[in-house]
């Protein structure tokens, strides 16, 4: 073999050697050397490609004097780096391609994508690298934006539901409440500095904490190539971030609390119940049963529905269950009809003690939610430029397998499953209830004389 020959197969082999993920036929796979790992999706319905680029951040990395910096750190992305060195010409570059753009922050991933025509893809990869690796953070961009980012957080507490979510959040999570609300605090935002910044970037942005998606009208091989060139002299950190500031395990809940929160902008009282539920480090199989129930206490024809919106004790009545890698919570959230308010919170009791009950839910209905769960799951991958960010929220608190066998996964769940996942977490564990009603329906109603252990 010649030397030219020999150099290229070593280079191939350099981004194949390791174990191979299981992902969808239209999925294709690769980790560089430096660690980052490069998802291209293959989807040829529009002539568009969607790059977004996923770091393992969040709430879960905050302790109190970080509340609410990957957030900010998120607002910051956008703004300026080495190659646009201010926010105008980022903005500009942007409009040139033809992009459409954004970012999230949440509890377990902080996530940026681009989409834009399918023939800018290198520009856009060069777009994305700059941006990702060689941030400028200038004390009068960062002036600008904890404001906008603070306001972000005042426009969500002038919704009842996010601060009666709060309330009970706090009492949940006890002293690692930061590490579930990436909204943050406003006194840590407003204090901000480029520094506070710059610890952020060097504690988790780095390959070997990332993820690469390109989805859309594209070549895998081509692809593949391009991200090696653009992104392949990206610094492994040398160290897992995730070892070397490891996450603290939550403190289960201790004992059952009850919290009414009076606000004047409750206009009807609003509940909330919060367990703190499975995750998918320790119990995956919990997780998905946590999926199935939620979704059979949605159905019109299921015992929740009927005790508390058929017969009007509340206007609505639901169970979710947050995928997570470190708990994931199991939270019920009413609105109950104000002149049932002592009713309906007997009623939820009750129910709960025969949620694992034997013919609580019908087989039918089991199958019912299997099959909704899976239509959604298929109805997500129709929109090429959103098969990225699913992939991703995946990646960061599950893991590739997980997201590939996910309906295989559901089908297989049973009654029994379901059982376990309900006696393990919810009937006769600890959980924090919180109300909140304005002054009037407060003095009226009187709920601290019923809504309580």
């Amino acid at each position: 073999m010649n030397k030219q020959l020999f150099v290229a197969a070593m280079l191939a082999t350099s981004v194949t050697a390791f174990a191979q993920p299981r992902l969808p036929d239209n999925y294709h796979w690769q980790k560089l050397e430096n660690g980052l790992e490069v998802v291209v999706i293959e989807n040829h319905k529009v002539p568009l490609a969607t790059i977004e680029i996923a770091v393992k951040n969040g709430a879960y990395t905050e302790g109190p004097e970080y509340s609410g910096l990957s957030h900010l750190f998120e607002h910051m992305f956008f703004k300026a780096n080495k190659d646009y060195p201010d926010q105008e010409k980022f903005i500009k570059r942007t409009e040139e391609l033809g992009m459409i753009w954004n970012g999230t922050t949440s509890d377990e991933r902080v996530n940026y994508f681009f989409t834009f025509d399918k023939d800018s893809l290198t520009a856009g990869l060069k777009f994305m690298n700059a941006a990702i690796r060689f941030p400028i953070y200038r004390t009068e961009d960062m002036q600008k934006e904890r404001p906008v980012v603070d306001g972000e957080f005042q426009r969500a507490e002038s919704d009842p539901g996010f601060q009666l979510g709060y309330s009970v959040g706090k009492k949940v999570w006890g002293d690692l409440f930061t590490r579930k609300n990436p909204i943050g605090d406003h006194d840590v935002i407003n204090t901000a500095t480029p520094e506070k910044m710059m610890i952020i970037k060097d504690k988790y942005y780095h390959p070997n904490n990332s993820l690469l998606v390109i989805a859309g009208d594209v070549n895998p091989k081509d692809v593949f190539a391009k991200a090696k060139a653009i992104f392949g002299d990206w610094k492994n950190s040398g160290f897992n971030p995730h070892e070397k500031y490891p996450i603290p395990e939550f403190k289960p809940i201790e004992k059952t609390e009850y919290v009414i929160k009076e606000s004047p902008i409750a206009q009807t009282p609003y509940v909330m119940y919060m367990w703190q539920g499975p995750d998918t480090r320790n119990d995956s199989i919990g997780t998905l049963a946590a999926d199935v129930f939620s979704t059979i206490m949605g159905l019109n024809s299921s015992k929740w529905q009927q005790a508390l919106v058929d017969k009007g004790i509340a206007s609505y009545a639901g169970i979710s269950y947050q995928t997570a890698s470190h708990v994931g919570p199991i939270s019920i959230f009413a609105v109950p009809n104000p002149g049932n308010l002592k009713e309906f919170s007997a009623e939820v009791n009750s129910q709960i003690t025969h949620f694992a009950d034997d013919n609580y839910f019908s087989d039918e209905q089991l199958q019912t939610a299997k099959d909704i769960l899976r239509r959604n799951f298929i109805r997500g991958k129709e929109k090429p430029s959103a098969l990225a960010s699913s992939l991703t929220f995946w990646w960061c608190s599950a893991s590739f397998d997980y997201y590939t066998d996910y309906i295989k996964a559901l089908n297989n769940i049973s009654r029994a499953d379901i059982q376990t996942y309900l006696k393990k977490y919810m009937i006769g564990k600890p959980f924090v209830a919180g109300m909140i009603i304005n002054e009037d329906m407060n003095k009226q109603l009187k709920p601290a004389e019923f809504f309580k252990n």
